[in-house]
Formats: C-alpha cells, structure tokens, sequence
C-alpha cells in the first residue's frame, strides 16, 4: 500500500496527525491504515493509505496541514525511521556526559563503562567527595565531550 506524505507547519505534526484520525474516524471507506509521525523528520506526516483522495479531503479544514506532497512513497523509504536507535550512541568510556533527568539532573560526571545491551552507562560525578560509581540509563544523560579518560 502507498504512503503519502501531508506537509505541516514544524512542530505541530502530532497535532495534525491526530486531528486527520478524528477526520476520517467517521468515515466507512477511507481506506487509510495507518499515520506515522517521525520525530527526525520535522513538518510532515506520513500516512499509509489506499488513494489520496481521502487525505486531500481530511486535510482541507485542519489547521497547520499545508498540502499533500505530489506523488508516494513505498516502506522501503521510510524504513529507517521504524528503527529505534540506541539511546547510547556516540558515548564512549572516558566521555563527559550531563545527566538530563532524576535527582541529580544537572551533574556533570566522567563515563566509567557503557553496556550497550542494557543501554546503561555507569559514571562518576565530578562534584563528589568520595568518586562513587553509579548506573544510569543511557537516555538519561547527554553528551557533552568524547575526551580520553586520564591515566
């Protein structure tokens, strides 16, 4: 089955994706199966279905749905949007990371290992008295520099 894209304003395809469910909910023949709404790509909103008429037609009334691009897509070129990335990527033993979320949001501390498997990372805070090492979930910090761990 095609895939269509709806061009939107950035940062409200969520809400237009929602608002084309609504649209079409009532309708017996829409023939729309499914609406995708990936967060790297920014103003569009992918939506698999048999023709685009009743995209078109949704689309004319809600706000920030700008236009359905000519022509469709097929799975294959959007694959890679359907494939989660490991929150871990790009951070290494040695590197300076933030720690974004929890109680002590705001730390910096020095990565000590990375388990890639449990997407964890054990590090140690940089303003502690006493170096204590301590797992997080790797989502939980941001990178901030790959530096050499000091010997």
């Amino acid at each position: 089955m095609p895939i269509y894209a709806v061009k939107t304003t950035v940062n409200q395809e969520q809400a237009v994706a929602n608002l084309i469910e609504r649209a079409i909910r009532g309708r017996k023949d829409h023939g729309v199966r499914a609406i995708l709404v990936p967060d790297d790509l920014k103003g569009y909103v992918l939506i698999e279905a048999e023709k685009p008429d009743a995209i078109e037609e949704a689309i004319q009334h809600i706000p920030h749905a700008r236009s359905l691009v000519r022509g469709e897509t097929s799975l294959s070129e959007i694959e890679h949007f359907l494939t989660p990335k490991p929150s871990i990527t790009g951070i290494t033993e040695g590197s300076i990371v933030e720690i974004i979320s929890g109680p002590l949001k705001g730390e910096r501390a020095r990565v000590k290992r990375v388990d890639e498997i449990k997407e964890e990372v054990t590090i140690e805070l940089f303003d502690a008295v006493v170096p204590i090492p301590i797992t997080v979930r790797g989502d939980s910090v941001k990178l901030l520099s790959r530096e050499e761990e000091e010997k």
